[in-house]
């Protein structure tokens, strides 16, 4: 990070008081203890569970605890070794809140990283020193791309078995800041650690004095994440419709939900979608009280001027900024089941609370992981490939670009015989070809201001590369 870049951070921390990341990495690259280093080096461990590692590790006849067995809680993931459910942690530091997703290295489980970075304002990928970037490091960057993930860690772990040697994290960080950078990924910092011994995870270390950065804590403590769901255009995606006919409240007609962006105000025009119909809201009822303004991520009923025929999946949404209604989807999608996705198939669209049927009419590209470059027309897409495909609705939806709401602007595929999740999708979202990237910026070495050769030359990168330098 620059020093712009920290000045930014520490007064962002201010606002913001809560950062979701999600953690990700191969097989066998250590994830599971460096969140198990991170929560125990921050004093996040409670001392009963810390007792029970201490004695688990104990009966495996281990000399210390394995901080490992903190997150993979099931029994299969203890006998294996690995992690095979999205675990989630809370911990809190001084300077701020966490809620932490950690998720499964194993290619099998890459649909629950799906999940666990569907929230995301952050996310560390683990790399293991020896093996550098590898096939599912490569998904895993391009899973957090597609789900729009701003600010990528990468964490060369194993950095003891690799003598603590800058040379063999040179590489491995620009290749990794290469390969996000290609698919859009804006913000990238390379931090090496070892977990096993907890250097540069919670406090800095000193066999890797050439490193000049954040450790991991200070990362997340000052990552410049800001989220604020009332800037963008208002959505209230419909749940539920309250009519109690009771004498108490004869004629009460709400419409209940939670607002998923923006800011909605009694008075203010709306319309309800699909159907176009437009009125004024009357009332906005939350916690049994009548306000003048709710603002996401609020659950409230709103109540509107006219007696209008409004259901569950409706949507609405100020009538200045209500977005288009469309049956023809064009989007990325990541495939989750074992069963193939193929053209032709009929399917059952989940948009917010909007259920439709669906038909995939095409799959005109598949992802190829090694270098972006589109497979064009390959016919199906199989378990955790990404692809892009084009879907006709039977009914009307009303739905936003991805990087616009990740709300409004995602969906899911369901199988309609057994309501199987197959497919998770982002509207509007496309993978670009590899492209020239600059020196990371999240490479800080101490005496970089002298280098001009190694695995990345310094000297080759300026200001007008769009890229900070560190000097």
């Amino acid at each position: 990070m620059t020093a712009t870049d920290t000045t930014t951070a520490d007064t962002t921390t201010a606002v913001t008081s809560l950062l979701r990341f999600a953690t990700a990495g191969s097989v066998d690259d250590g994830k599971s203890t460096l969140v198990g280093r991170l929560l125990h080096d921050a004093k996040s461990v409670p001392a009963d569970q810390l007792e029970a590692v201490e004695h688990a590790s104990r009966s495996r006849g281990a000399s210390a605890p394995d901080l490992a067995l903190l997150t993979d809680g099931l029994r299969a993931e203890r006998e294996q070794g690995i992690t095979i459910d999205v675990a989630y942690r809370y911990f809190a530091t001084p300077r701020r809140r966490f809620i932490l997703a950690d998720t499964p290295g194993h290619v099998q489980y890459t649909r629950n990283m799906v999940t666990g970075a569907s929230t995301a304002q952050a996310a560390v990928v683990l790399v293991d020193a020896r093996n550098g970037v590898v096939e599912q490091t490569r998904r895993h960057i391009a899973v957090a791309a597609l789900l729009g993930v701003p600010h990528i860690l990468l964490a060369v772990n194993k950095m003891d078995l690799a003598g603590y040697d800058e040379s063999a994290f040179a590489p491995i960080a620009g290749e990794f800041t290469a390969y996000a950078r290609s698919l859009g990924v804006p913000g990238i910092t390379a931090v090496p650690v070892s977990a096993l011994a907890g250097d540069n995870v919670v406090t800095p270390s000193r066999p890797m004095d050439w490193y000049g950065g954040p450790t991991v804590l200070e990362y997340l403590e000052t990552v410049p994440v800001v989220t604020d769901p009332t800037a963008d255009p208002a959505r209230f995606p419909v749940q539920y419709v309250i009519r109690p006919r009771n004498t108490a409240h004869p004629h009460y007609r709400g419409y209940a939900g939670q607002i998923a962006s923006g800011v909605l105000r009694v008075g203010e025009p709306v319309t309800v979608l699909p159907s176009g119909r437009t009125s004024t809201i009357e009332a906005i009822d939350a916690l049994g009280h009548s306000v003048g303004v709710a603002r996401a991520p609020q659950s409230v009923t709103l109540r509107l001027s006219d007696d209008l025929d409004i259901s569950r999946g409706d949507l609405i949404a100020p009538t200045h900024s209500a977005p288009p209604v469309t049956r023809d989807i064009e989007a990325t999608v990541c495939h989750l089941t074992d069963r193939p996705l193929l053209p032709g198939a009929r399917v059952l669209l989940k948009h917010t609370t909007r259920t439709v049927r669906a038909l995939v009419q095409d799959i005109p590209s598949r992802l190829t992981l090694d270098d972006l470059s589109q497979h064009p027309r390959p016919g199906r897409l199989a378990a955790n490939d990404i692809g892009r495909i084009t879907l006709r609705t039977a009914e009307p939806l009303a739905p936003d670009s991805y990087a616009a709401s990740r709300t409004t602007g995602s969906f899911l595929l369901i199988d309609p015989s057994d309501g199987t999740t197959l497919t998770a999708g982002v509207i509007d979202t496309r993978f670009t070809a590899p492209r020239r990237t600059p020196f990371p910026e999240g490479l800080v070495l101490k005496d970089d201001a002298h280098r001009t050769g190694g695995p990345i030359d310094r000297q080759a990168h300026t200001e007008e590369d769009g890229v900070p330098c560190h000097t």
